[in-house]
């Protein structure tokens, strides 16, 4: 339930602009050593933030300014900190903006949010059921499940509310070799659990760790084909929902504006993004944005050409696009071949680095190599060490990727990205 208290000073003191964001959440957590129970714990929680906007030079200019507020506070106490709030807002100077109004088509709520507990015992089912060897196994875990209630209510009257789900999942996993021991640190986070995806990964990271083990210094210097298996491709495509985002249209980082062919003259795939309402297990399934924008199902970018933006509201009214919004959730899509095509011939599959880096506003890409596998000559050498770099401006003439998609949280991209010339600087 809203605070009507602190809405009522937020009338009396905000007169230029108000938003409020409350979230409960009813949450367990779960500490693992080894797979014994440490300690566990229920929690009931509560937090609201609020934004305060004040007008100035005659309404030419909207400063903000942002806090949160205890659900304990007394009324002197929200007050106190409103009026400290709106002394910042005025020293801030952007120009003016409206805050989004109430819309008349609400999205559809997604029902059954799962509870903690049935979010827990799939968590606990997946870790349990691991491959693991004598050689190769589960350190420690820690499990944290949550359903969150958000209601969000600002000045114009938008007055929302979503459920939802959102979990963490950490582990460390151990592998030992004549007398030689790794250790290698997961963090998945997610709405419930996605199993299938969740064991798979896992299980690959058993097989990290035995492979880091057997690996000799990366032989390749030079450009080289390289694929891309795991959730570094994320950062992949980042370069693409980044560049499409108004702020960075606004402040002139991006020209990707709706009819641009970003991959004029490639050779490769032509990829296509969307938002998505609803993505089975994502964490980010609230029906309207942070702003209280109702989220939807749109298509920003189209075989490779814009059709939309997306972005806050502050930057996507300066450019005009009154009903833009901030997705929760993206689909990548758009690759020809399958998995199997694009693995023929000669390329360094890359799965796992020290941090791996797509720069948006350059498009340069950069990461040390901590594991990876040289098909070359029809077999498989396991290396490590040196680095990897490039240009996402250049890897996009030449990027292809496959028909197949896998799921990371929130996102949805190709199981399998190849680009062909990314340079490789082999092991000292």
């Amino acid at each position: 339930m809203m605070n009507e208290m602190l809405l009522e000073i937020l009338r009396t003191y905000a007169t230029d602009g108000y938003e409020v964001t409350d979230v409960e959440t009813e949450g367990w957590e779960f500490y693992f050593i080894g797979h014994k129970l440490d300690q566990s714990r229920a929690k009931n929680t509560r937090h609201t933030w609020v934004s305060v906007y004040k007008k100035s030079g005659d309404g030419a200019f909207l400063g903000k300014a942002s806090g949160e507020i205890a659900p304990t506070a007394t009324r002197d106490e929200a007050e106190e900190m409103v009026k400290k709030l709106l002394f910042q807002a005025s020293l801030v100077k952007n120009p003016y903006y409206e805050l989004v109004k109430p819309s008349p088509a609400a999205p559809q709520e997604v029902a059954n949010v799962p509870s903690p507990a049935e979010m827990a015992a799939d968590f606990l089912q997946v870790v349990r059921n691991l491959p693991e060897t004598a050689n190769e196994d589960v350190n420690s875990y820690e499990i944290f499940v949550n359903r969150k209630k958000k209601h969000f209510v600002n000045s114009e009257g938008v007055d929302v509310a979503s459920e939802y789900p959102s979990s963490m999942l950490e582990v460390v996993v151990n592998a030992r070799k004549d007398g030689e021991e790794i250790e290698l640190y997961r963090n998945y986070t997610s709405g419930s659990c996605g199993a299938k995806e969740l064991a798979e990964d896992l299980s690959k990271t058993l097989v990290v760790g035995r492979d880091r083990l057997l690996a000799e210094p990366t032989p390749v210097n030079g450009d080289f084909p390289v694929v891309f298996t795991t959730n570094a491709a994320l950062e992949l495509y980042s370069y693409f929902t980044g560049r499409l985002s108004t702020n960075m249209i606004y402040q002139q980082i991006s020209d990707w504006l709706p009819g641009k062919d970003v991959m004029e003259g490639a050779n490769g795939d032509r990829f296509t993004i969307r938002s998505v309402r609803y993505l089975p297990n994502s964490s980010k399934n609230a029906a309207y944005d942070g702003e209280g924008s109702p989220i939807r199902d749109e298509t920003f970018l189209e075989a490779g050409i814009v059709k939309a933006n997306f972005g806050s509201r502050q930057f996507s009214w300066y450019l005009g696009l009154t009903d833009a919004f901030q997705p929760g959730n993206l689909v990548v899509e758009g690759g020809t071949r399958s998995e199997e095509e694009l693995r023929e011939g000669t390329y360094l599959e890359l799965v796992e680095f020290s941090d791996f880096q797509v720069d948006v506003l350059s498009g340069d890409i950069a990461s040390e190599i901590r594991l990876g596998y040289l098909f070359e000559n029809g077999k498989v050498r396991i290396i490590s060490g040196g680095s990897v770099s490039g240009n996402m401006r250049e890897a996009l003439k030449e990027m292809r990727a496959s028909r197949e998609g896998r799921q990371y949280d929130n996102y949805v991209v190709p199981a399998l990205t190849r680009i062909e010339r990314l340079t490789i600087t082999a092991a000292v």
